[in-house]
């Protein structure tokens, strides 16, 4: 099954000794969307550095698509074909003068033929919105921070992973960037059923985004669920140092305040869908 994830009794700790994953479970379907939330501190980024082998647990054992990650006899190489992490800031790792020889980076270091190269930075400059014609040739330090997001993602892409992981990829970004960048993702995930794992302290984001939504604490899953049933959790989320998204809090004490609307409701559009409703009941 591409892109099914599983942790199994996961421990993990630096040299200091300090746990940072403790005993950690956790499954991923295949082809869904979730999110990974957390203060800082909580483990989600050394969470998604086990997945394609960058740190390796003291117990427990990881499965992508069914392969033990953990066993020594499993090649790191075979799970980074599957598994594409973008890290932060992933822009400030592009160095090639044009778009296209950036993306055919990858492939080119997989040692693939050069049909087979240029088909997969096409394809992967199309599912990232970049026209192949208009950008190819075009330097990457040319382009808008939102587009250079873009690049960076369409490098990763073009390894062909079943799993997509991004970490914080709107951070930094203005308000126009930050909302062609979720678009992207969401567009990833809907026409190539790509399991995203998406890393992220805004809200917001999340609330666009994912399906499942993971809260981690201390190295541990405080709360799963869908994004309604987690941002209910408000008292447990202010606890450890998360909240919900602005525009829940305003629905809320809407509700307070008597008016008739929904308290499951986290992202802007279906607030001004849901007051629009309201305003023409009362016209």
């Amino acid at each position: 099954i591409k892109g099914d994830i599983k942790f199994d009794h996961v421990t993990f700790s630096y040299l200091d000794n300090e746990i940072v994953l403790d005993d950690f479970c956790l499954d991923v379907k295949s082809g869904t969307s979730v999110a990974l939330v957390g203060a800082t501190g909580s483990g989600k980024s050394t969470l998604i550095q086990h997945l394609n082998g960058l740190l390796k647990p003291a117990s427990g054992k990881i499965y992508v698509d069914r392969t033990d990650i953990t066993d020594k006899d499993t090649k790191l190489v075979d799970i980074r074909k599957k598994v594409g992490l973008v890290f932060q800031y992933p822009e400030y790792q592009l160095f090639e003068e044009t778009i296209a020889k950036d993306i055919a980076y990858g492939p080119t270091n997989l040692g693939l033929n050069e049909d087979e190269i240029l088909r997969r930075v096409k394809k992967s400059m199309e599912m990232v919105g970049l026209d192949y014609d208009e950008y190819k040739d075009i330097s990457p330090f040319e382009l808008s921070g939102g587009q250079k997001r873009r690049v960076a993602i369409a490098g990763v892409i073009a390894m062909e992973p079943n799993v997509l992981i991004l970490d914080e990829p709107t951070a930094g970004l203005d308000p126009a960037g930050r909302d062609d960048i979720l678009e992207q993702i969401k567009f990833l995930h809907e026409k190539y059923n790509m399991t995203i794992i998406l890393v992220s302290h805004s809200m917001e984001d999340v609330g666009k985004l994912a399906e499942k939504i993971i809260v981690m604490n201390d190295g541990h899953i405080e709360l799963q669920g869908k994004p309604k049933e987690v941002f209910r959790e408000i008292d447990t989320l202010e606890r450890i140092g998360l909240a919900v998204p602005q525009v829940t809090y305003l629905m809320r004490e809407l509700k307070r305040k008597g008016f008739n609307v929904s308290e499951d409701i986290f992202t802007v559009e279906k607030a001004k869908s849901e007051l629009l409703n309201i305003l023409l009941k009362n016209k």
